[in-house]
């Protein structure tokens, strides 16, 4: 397998990744959007950091802002399989954004409200499965080297 079809087959995977994650982040932005009580298990944990303050910035769910997001890298990563450079330029900030922000949204869950919810860990998983993809990609090869 050469290098190139490498690196398009881990853009899809990071695309089909991506779905998963925009499907979580959109579920829990009907729900802050509409005050829909959401299916949490029985978990009030859940209940706890999605009531929180640090759920909203500056009234809009952190959810939505997550399901733009998602929908950005699976846009991105899905240009980039099929070659367009700029897609790649955009996609490595979109992910770094994310996984930033994954590590203080985890940060809060852990040390702040000592509460976790499983939509958001689920979602910070696949935030790190995205990135530790984009890691695992091949250097570009230089195309005017023979």
């Amino acid at each position: 397998m050469t290098v190139s079809r490498f690196r398009t087959i881990l853009y899809i995977v990071v695309a089909i990744v991506a779905v998963a994650g925009l499907a979580d982040a959109t579920y829990l932005s009907v729900q802050a959007l509409t005050g829909e009580t959401l299916s949490c298990g029985g978990s009030p944990d859940c209940f706890r950091v999605l009531g929180s303050s640090y759920a909203k910035v500056g009234g809009v769910p952190v959810a939505l802002l997550g399901a733009i997001a998602y929908f950005c890298v699976f846009a991105f990563a899905t240009f980039a399989a099929f070659g367009y450079a700029r897609a790649r330029t955009f996609l490595i900030p979109t992910i770094a954004a994310m996984f930033l922000a994954t590590l203080w949204f985890l940060y809060v869950q852990a040390f702040l409200l000592h509460a976790y919810c499983r939509y958001c860990l689920f979602s910070a998983a696949l935030t790190f499965l995205i990135a530790g993809l984009l890691i695992a990609l091949p250097p570009e090869r230089n195309r005017s080297v023979p």
